[in-house]
């Protein structure tokens, strides 16, 4: 890919992040809106067809990982996923400026928060998948494992969402990152500022 026209611009997620980020997305709210259709008596009523909601439900929540397998093949996707899989001195600075509430906190093209989030989201979501293999097909286990992966997946759908809203509200606070991950591209001096150890040129490395 070739750099931005304008300077005060710099690269930050390639076209496969995106379409991963925003695959990912869909998938997840559809489980979301399902499960509150099943769950929710007054929506559960309104809606009605459950057995659809079911099918819906079940096979969106197996295509969860799908978008992350696909997007492997993006070579700026996988350094990126490095980056998430590294925690650095610089992050337990950002971490213990945050709880000082000083504006002083170090990050790299992820920050100590992002990378918290994306490995909670996805254990998370291969917890959700296990257990509710567990649920959908019934003969793989005896009846207490599948009262408890019940358990697990209805509280832990409730953590998802409630943790997913904080995402979502962190984003609208951040119309910048919000540009990012729309178009690709943002602002020279918000780079600087949000993150400042990250070098935008290894964008056009990894690509």
């Amino acid at each position: 890919m070739h750099p931005p026209a304008d300077p005060a611009r710099v690269h930050r997620f390639a076209r496969a992040e995106r379409w991963v980020h925003r695959g990912t997305a869909a998938l997840m709210l559809v489980c979301l809106a399902t499960a509150l259709m099943l769950y929710y008596p007054p929506l559960s009523e309104l809606v009605g067809r459950r057995r659809l909601v079911v099918l819906v439900h079940e096979w969106c929540g197996l295509l969860l990982p799908v978008p992350l397998l696909l997007g492997l093949a993006s070579r700026a996707l996988r350094a990126d996923l490095a980056r998430l899989n590294r925690f650095t001195d610089a992050d337990r600075r950002w971490l213990r400026a945050v709880r000082r509430r000083s504006y002083d906190r170090p990050a790299g093209k992820f920050n100590a928060g992002q990378k918290l989030y994306a490995a909670w989201i996805a254990g998370a979501v291969l917890v959700m998948l296990g257990t509710g293999l567990l649920m959908w097909f019934t003969h793989l286990a005896p009846l207490v494992w599948r009262t408890g992966a019940t358990f697990v997946h209805d509280w832990l759908a409730v953590a998802v969402a409630v943790v997913l809203a904080g995402h979502v509200w962190m984003a609208v606070r951040d119309p910048e990152a919000r540009r990012g991950m729309r178009t690709g591209l943002v602002d020279r001096h918000w780079a600087v500022r949000e993150h400042p150890g990250w070098d935008p040129q290894e964008e056009r490395r990894s690509r």
